[in-house]
């Protein structure tokens, strides 16, 4: 069994603006992601927790400090070569879903091979067969985005993340736009694909209801881990969250 962690940050900065007026988004972050495990990252509004997911993933660059996914630091990385190891390497869910309003759903689901230039081999071909039956979605495979529902546009998303079998999926905010029950069943795939799967999640997300799906809760502040839990109940989490703006 691999022990490599999915990803991994150490003494992570990062700071946007002038060095007179600097904003310190993140300060000194040091975290392991565990391969395998569903992973919540929470705080209150500006804790630096989108900014950290980012930065993990590829889509911006650290002040200083070190950024690994699996054995490899990519925070040097040129542009192009960030481009492949997202492409490759790292799935998306977004809570605006950003599917591609004239693609169909399969079209939707093939993009991410689309992009790279290839068609998928056999046991890729077999992963997106199962991700279309087990998230119900075989009898939608024709709609377009307008023609689906807000839990079926997610679900349509998680698959696409997945279908590559990726190293870690990060999902930004991913049932923010969906109804408490519709968001509940896009949490239970998070969920499964860890557990079924043995995908890494890694969830950006103020809920403490999504959050209590989740192996590992960490907790920023003021762009500072100021907790890491493990899996915890959603009244557990709200009462350290309270906690924690009382104490501020």
């Amino acid at each position: 069994m691999d022990t490599t962690p999915a990803a991994r940050v150490r003494a992570l900065t990062k700071t946007y603006g002038h060095a007179a007026n600097p904003v310190h988004a993140l300060r000194d972050v040091t975290l392991e992601i565990r391969r395998g495990e569903f992973t919540a990252i929470m705080g209150p509004s500006g804790s630096g927790k989108s900014t950290l997911m980012h930065l993990m993933a590829g889509l911006d660059s650290p002040t200083s400090g070190e950024v690994h996914l699996g054995p490899v630091e990519i925070g040097g990385m040129a542009d192009d070569q960030l481009t492949l190891v997202r492409r490759r390497r790292v799935g998306f869910v977004f809570q605006s879903f950003n599917l591609v309003p004239t693609l169909d759903v399969r079209g939707n689901l093939l993009l991410p091979f689309e992009l790279d230039g290839r068609r998928p081999d056999v046991q890729e071909q077999q992963r997106l067969e199962e991700l279309i039956d087990s998230l119900g979605l075989r009898d939608r495979m024709t709609h377009r985005p307008h023609e689906l529902s807000g839990g079926q546009q997610q679900r349509v998303a998680i698959a696409r993340a997945l279908v590559t079998g990726p190293e870690v999926v990060f999902a930004d905010e991913p049932t923010g736009n969906l109804d408490s029950r519709t968001g509940r069943d896009v949490l239970e795939l998070l969920r499964d694909a860890a557990t079924r799967r043995g995908q890494t999640i890694v969830m950006v997300t103020h809920d403490p209801v999504a959050a209590s799906h989740a192996d590992q809760v960490v907790v920023l502040g003021d762009g500072r881990i100021v907790a890491d839990m493990p899996r915890s109940s959603a009244a557990e989490i709200s009462q350290f969250m309270l906690s924690l703006e009382v104490a501020s």
